[in-house]
């Protein structure tokens, strides 16, 4: 699965952003697709998944009500929405991919895409 991420950029404190990962290799449909961040000096981290399966979503408590997931399987796409942006968003975001189901860990996930750089200002 190739995984091609884009959308990031430079905004300010309370404003928004999409995010898009595009996938080409695998039935888009049967795969589980999620959103990581890492920022400097930390650890890569999950912030939302969407289940192929079943359709249930996970997010982050960092994250539950503002950012949102989301997929269209017609173009193999999956976003992330994001709003109400803060200065701790700022991170490279990953676009992941894997066979099963949606796991915290990153060391769980097949496929990744580039990452994308987002910069929340104050």
């Amino acid at each position: 699965v190739q995984l091609q991420a884009s959308g990031g950029g430079l905004v300010q404190a309370g404003g928004s952003l999409r995010l898009s990962c595009a996938a080409s290799g695998r039935s888009f449909s049967k795969t589980t697709m999620g959103w990581f961040r890492q920022a400097p000096g930390k650890e890569r981290e999950f912030v939302a998944g969407d289940y192929w399966k079943d359709g249930s979503i996970d997010y982050a408590n960092s994250v539950k009500g503002r950012f949102t997931i989301s997929r269209d399987n017609a173009k193999s796409t999956v976003y992330l929405q994001m709003n109400s942006l803060k200065p701790e968003d700022t991170a490279v975001y990953y676009c992941a991919a894997n066979s099963a189901n949606v796991y915290y860990s990153p060391s769980l996930w097949e496929y990744w895409g580039q990452g994308t750089l987002v910069t929340v200002s104050s």
